[in-house]
């Protein structure tokens, strides 16, 4: 039997998160079960895991095709282990390989932290960051030079655009249909496009058209790629290690907040945490 919960991941408090289906069962469905299940709760993902010995097989669907990893699907099921088992940290084993989750309650609600996949960056290929200043109509000028433009990977991969002016980044938008053939072309889970509020926080937004939405309000993936992308710079809040934050579905009327906490490093899993709250 499948039970199948619905949980908001890294929300501010009792606002915003990005929602999830979580889909508890005795044994995973087939591909084919879990991809229905999937589109007809209808979020941008859900997760899938059952238990075998002392891990969580674990799988992700959005409503349009099986994922790789996700950040935010994560940190639901972690809450959910944790409402259903206990605080604790739980052990994943993904299509890719293995995570863990560690869930804890807090203040009456349930925070959890996942530990990422291994991550990799390098600079984004000229041509394809042209194509993505295309898809959002912006200019080289737009771009703010401490964050040159990024593939980053953390369990799947994203492009990340860092924009000087704030209020440039308020004003994204583009054509879904485009965005979802430019993704699928360069295999590219989302393209983050962030502004820095300070070299400990970033302002987020995360095209998501792969998936079939224009923009996800939380994305743990991104958030772990964008740390593993900064400590391969050697960014300098970070030296040695450290923590930022990254508050992003502002702009889209869901706030909300991650917490990555990153290694000296290079290349070493990082760790993204967030409040949940249930649907």
């Amino acid at each position: 039997m499948t039970v199948v919960s619905r949980i908001a991941a890294f929300a501010d408090h009792d606002r915003g998160g990005n929602p999830a289906g979580v889909a508890l069962a005795d044994h995973l469905p087939d591909a084919a079960t879990m991809q229905a299940i999937a589109r007809d709760i209808g979020y941008s993902e859900t997760v899938f895991a059952a238990p075998i010995g002392d891990r969580w097989i674990t799988r992700y669907y959005s409503p349009e095709a099986e994922v790789a990893f996700c950040g935010h699907a994560t940190i639901a099921l972690g809450a959910e282990l944790g409402a259903r088992f206990g605080a604790g940290t739980y052990a994943l084993s993904l299509s890719g390989g293995n995570i863990t989750v560690t869930a804890r309650a807090v203040d009456g609600d349930w925070e959890a932290e996942l530990t990422s996949p291994p991550t990799w960056s390098r600079p984004l290929d000229s041509a394809l960051l042209s194509e993505v200043l295309d898809l959002f109509s912006l200019l080289p000028d737009d771009l703010d030079s401490a964050l040159p433009p990024t593939l980053a990977h953390a369990g799947v991969q994203h492009a990340v655009v860092l924009l000087r002016d704030r209020a440039r980044l308020a004003t994204m938008d583009y054509d879904l249909a485009a965005g979802r053939d430019l993704m699928a072309a360069h295999d590219l889970t989302t393209i983050s496009l962030l502004h820095r509020t300070s070299d400990t926080e970033f302002a987020a937004r995360n095209a998501f058209a792969i998936g079939g939405v224009l923009e996800d309000p939380a994305t743990g993936a991104a958030a772990a790629a964008l740390a593993g992308a900064l400590v391969d710079l050697d960014w300098p809040a970070l030296r040695g290690g450290g923590t930022f934050t990254i508050r992003q579905g502002e702009d889209m009327g869901a706030p909300s907040r991650l917490t990555v906490t990153t290694s000296d490093t290079p290349g070493a899993p990082v760790r993204v945490a967030g409040r949940t709250r249930p649907l």
